[in-house]
């Protein structure tokens, strides 16, 4: 293309070939942004609520390399810092994946403030579960700087971010939702699976989203005319169209043409000269590339093959030169302001600079440039984790020694970042040829890693595909039980189905047939089939015992405290899980991170303690192992969640109980569509049901009935059994007597064998329950099966007063007996649950009422104390449906009590108020959540109960008006508890 004639002015020339043109500076200067105005108002708009309201602030940012990303987010921390906001930004590095959380905490370390201190760092690297403690650490110290000002944490590259960066990225702007944070991230356009998850799930909750479209012609022509200080004139902006509106090739577009001398002033614009336009980004870097020496072109197209940033000493090596020969070289590829760095360490300016100087380079060129940089970073010592990406895309297949390389990675970086695990053994798996000894166990190590990363479908779909291939028996039966452990989160028939599939396999090792028939028992006995998991369970122990494998010698134990539970034998099921709990501690080890400790058996324990009736001490030992991090692992906070979810709700502790199941749906989803619940969420779903029952909920109770469907069609008999008795509730609630008819039935169906009958594990007042409504819709010989069934586990267990309870009360609606009436309440008199409690005093009234019609005034006085008593219970626990009903049953009798919603002190509930007092004295919100062995997700939900229910929306007002609440109670104590007696039942 041709400018506007040769007889353009010359004004002597520069020495950039920019002939007549102003002077540019020698260091390189960043242009001004144009063309995003409404990017900037957003950013400003969300910097200037950080001043008035603080909350969760959060903005990404989409679009297509050299869009402006990274400038936008430069500019955004230097407004923030003119505003007194701290700013702290970071990025991704496509080689720099395998460190967890490594773009937070290079921002959060490289400013003259930073958030994090390293010593501390360097102490946590060696705790039990890095990545979580990682999280917990930047978390707390993130809330203590927010506290003191506001923040701007920016991360660019989002899309070349790891498992851990994103979790953070997904977690923290929930956790600090109440302090004055802005979180900006950047991203390309196209990025992998999980960083779309987390991007949608940021706008799902209420990010800003901005997509940087390219740049209009009068933008273009605004960022031209900034590069040269003069106009451009209409060949100069045609030529800049080439450059598709992407500021960063507009930048190294008009640079490229000044330096190649195709620019030259005429009057007062900037016209082209020549006939050549380099209309391509590559092209432009490739040009600058030529003006410098031979030795300076392989310094950069070498560090282009090694990394974002590059040791210079590491070139050296490369480049078979003495460190003094490439001085000179350093100094020129910095004067190309392709690169910058301080001399020791090279980094190119622009993610795309490093591309276009890469792409040059011949594809086996660039192959032996990583492997050999590989193998020296080995050498010297570098681990094999921080070497995985070279080795892995520098390896053919059949690559032994490059298998092995990442197989270790894989191993060491497996309990901290099981996805990257996954991912590098599934590389090393793809570089095992077919029928190599290696490949097998490869199958089953991947198929392993994506279970333990939450990615049950993927897990799935390799397993399968090694099911495929012809697999030694040893091999394909790791393969099986790697998949039967995918399988048991969301299918014990399917792990049960794997494990058989597996034993059936001729000439297993007998360790290997040892941990199949444990998982076998385990998923038997937790999926309902007890009959069968007890039948297998004595030639199971003796074959552990015989490989001696202390692991899956506890995995069984626990199978057969659930056979011993199912058959009402519940001291033989607390001995077999505290000495499964035992033994699998002395397997793994002292040392052993919470990661790689199944939580499942310590989880059961606090449900069995619950079960018999001992819901406060259940949670006390739950609480307890809380404190001593048994429950860090990946896995770990669905499990303890939905074990204090379902220990709330027996408790009769709803408003806990709702908050745990909330947190239980909130953790971050798996990849499972939509196939029925795994057991956490199935219990979540039960506990929200149960509760929304309990408070006249009926949306929720409609919203329940949906869940009660899908969980019915599940091949388990315990989701399935959870499933209908959730319906049955729910159905009842709504006053469908035709559905309650048809999800009775599957209960009626198991009472009369050892089992899940009702929601596993079974709380024996929920016969009392089934009894109730199973008579309401006419279905008496159901509810006379209920009664046997209780009376069955009464026997079964004298020693538990819960049962006798519910026995006595069952078989009192049964047969309109008062004393049993009375007996019932008499043995959970002063115990935990305030709900069974309260239910029976409700019914004892109901009995003396009528009998006060008969026996005279005395007995009718007797039905107001129970009923008050009820009424104290039944507000304590939150159940507003069942207080408004039994202050219909007080006015009957001619009593009025005051109108309560059920709340606590100040509309609050007791667990709203532990946690708002501790949070109003200034603490954050982990620390809340150690203090009270809370997750941080329960703590969110409490704290945004009571910003409603006090009219607040930040942590300053919440505590002025709670120290001002706290004051009149104190002036005026009828203000205080109407629950009148203590918060915590004790």
């Amino acid at each position: 293309m041709h400018g506007a004639g040769g007889g353009g002015a010359d004004f002597g020339g520069r020495p950039d070939g920019g002939r007549g043109l102003p002077d540019v500076p020698d260091a390189w200067q960043p242009p001004r942004i144009r063309g995003r105005d409404d990017a900037l108002g957003l950013v400003r708009a969300a910097l200037r609520r950080l001043e008035g309201r603080p909350g969760p602030e959060v903005i990404v940012i989409e679009g297509v390399p050299g869009s402006g990303k990274t400038r936008l987010l430069d500019e955004a921390c230097a407004l923030a810092r003119a505003a007194g906001v701290r700013a702290y930004k970071g990025g991704g590095d496509p080689d720099g994946q395998l460190v967890p959380m490594g773009p937070l905490l290079d921002a959060l370390l490289a400013t003259d403030a930073p958030v994090l201190d390293r010593s501390a760092l360097r102490s946590g690297a060696r705790a039990a579960d890095h990545r979580s403690w990682l999280l917990r650490e930047v978390g707390d110290r993130l809330e203590q700087a927010a506290s003191k000002q506001p923040l701007v944490i920016a991360v660019d590259d989002v899309q070349w971010c790891d498992e851990a960066t994103l979790r953070a990225l997904h977690t923290l702007p929930e956790l600090l939702s109440d302090r004055a944070v802005l979180w900006i991230v950047a991203s390309r356009g196209e990025a992998p699976e999980a960083v779309r998850r987390t991007l949608d799930r940021l706008k799902e909750t209420g990010a800003s989203a901005l997509s940087l479209t390219p740049l209009d012609s009068a933008a273009v022509a605004d960022v031209v005319a900034d590069l040269l200080s003069i106009t451009p004139g209409p060949d100069v902006l045609e030529a800049a169209r080439g450059a598709e509106g992407r500021p960063l090739l507009i930048v190294e577009l008009v640079r490229g043409l000044r330096e190649e001398g195709l620019l030259v002033r005429a009057g007062d614009q900037a016209r082209l000269v020549g006939g050549r336009v380099p209309l391509r980004f590559r092209d432009s870097v490739d040009q600058r590339l030529r003006q410098v020496s031979e030795i300076t072109q392989e310094l950069v197209r070498v560090a282009s093959a090694l990394g974002r940033e590059t040791p210079v000493g590491q070139l050296s090596e490369l480049m078979d030169r003495k460190p003094g020969e490439l001085r000179a070289a350093v100094r020129e590829a910095l004067a190309t302001d392709l690169m910058v760095g301080d001399g020791v360490h090279l980094r190119f300016r622009h993610d795309l600079i490093r591309e276009a100087v890469k792409a040059g380079i011949p594809t086996t060129v660039l192959l032996l440039l990583r492997r050999r940089a590989a193998e020296l970073q080995l050498r010297h010592g570098v681990p094999e984790v921080e070497v995985a990406a070279l080795v892995a895309e520098s390896a053919e297949p059949g690559d032994r020694w490059a298998i092995g390389v990442l197989r270790r990675a894989a191993a060491a970086l497996a309990s901290d970042e099981p996805s990257m695990a996954a991912e590098i053994s599934r590389r090393a798996l793809d570089l095992a040829r077919a029928g190599t000894e290696e490949r097998g166990p490869l199958f089953a190590e991947t198929v392993d890693l994506l279970r333990r990363s939450g990615r049950a479908a993927e897990a799935r779909t390799l397993g399968d595909r090694a099911l495929g291939e012809m697999l030694a028996p040893e091999a394909e039966g790791r393969v099986r039980l790697a998949l039967a452990r995918v399988a048991a989160r969301r299918s014990f028939t399917d792990a049960a189905r794997q494990c058989r599939d597996g034993l059936s396999l001729p000439a297993l090792p007998a360790g290997l047939r040892a941990e199949l028939l444990a998982m076998l028992c385990v998923a038997l006995a937790c999926g309902g089939d007890v009959e069968e998991a007890g039948r297998l369970i004595p030639a199971a122990l003796r074959s552990v015992r015989e490989a001696g494998n202390p692991a899956a010698e506890a995995a069984v134990l626990s199978g057969e405290s659930v056979v011993w539970f199912y058959h009402h034998d519940m001291d033989l099921a607390l001995r077999r899980i505290e000495e499964s709990i035992a033994l699998g501690g002395r397997a793994e080890g002292p040392t052993a991170p919470p990661a790689q400790q199944d939580p499942r058996p310590r989880a059961w324990r606090s449900l069995l303690r619950g079960a018999v009736g001992d819901t406060d001490g259940a949670l006390e030992l739950l609480d307890a192992q809380l404190r001593q991090g048994l429950f860090d692992g990946p896995d770990a906070s669905r499990t303890v969640l939905m074990t204090r979810c379902r220990l709330f709700l027996d408790a009769g502790r709803l408003a806990e109980a709702r908050a745990e199941a909330e947190a239980v749906l909130a953790l971050p989803e798996t990849d499972e569509g939509d196939e029925p619940a795994d057991c956490a969420d199935a219990a979540a779903h039960y506990v929200l049901g149960r509760t929304a029952r309990h408070r006249g909920d009926l949306a929720g109770s409609r919203t329940a009935a949906e869940h009660a469907r899908r969980m019915m069609a599940d091949e388990s008999a315990l989701t399935r059994n959870t499933g209908a008795w959730l319906g049955a509730l729910s159905a009842d609630a709504l006053g469908d007597r035709e559905e309650v008819d048809r999800c009775t039935r599957y209960a009626a169906d198991a009472f009369e064998r050892p089992g899940p009958a009702l929601a596993g594990p079974e709380d024996a007042t929920d016969y009392v329950l089934y009894v109730r409504i199973t008579l309401r819709a006419g279905l008496r010989d159901r509810a006379e099966a209920a009664v046997r069934a209780a009376e069955r586990r009464a026997v079964a267990g004298p020693g538990f007063p819960v049962f006798a309870a519910a026995a006595a009360h069952a078989r009192a609606l049964l047969t309109d007996d008062v004393d049993l009436l009375r007996r019932a309440a008499l043995l959970l008199a002063d115990g935990p649950r305030r709900i069974a409690r309260a239910s029976v005093l409700e019914d004892l009234a109901v009995a003396s009422a009528a009998a006060g019609e008969d026996a005279g005034e005395a007995a009718g006085e007797d039905a107001v104390g129970h009923l008050d008593r009820a009424l104290d219970l039944y507000v304590r626990a939150g159940a507003d449906r069942d207080v408004d009903r039994v202050r219909r049953r007080l006015r009957d009798l001619g009593v009025r009590r005051g109108a309560t919603d059920g709340a606590g002190r100040f509309g609050l509930t007791a667990a709203e108020v532990r946690v708002v007092r501790l949070i109003a004295q200034g603490a954050t919100n982990r620390a809340v959540a150690e203090a009270l062995f809370l997750s941080p997700h329960t703590v969110s939900s409490h704290l945004r109960h009571a910003y409603a229910k006090l009219g607040v929306t930040s942590r300053v007002e919440l505590a002025r008006v709670f120290a001002e609440l706290e004051g009149d109670v104190r002036a005026d104590p009828r203000r205080a508890d109407v629950s009148h007696g203590p918060a915590d039942g004790r």
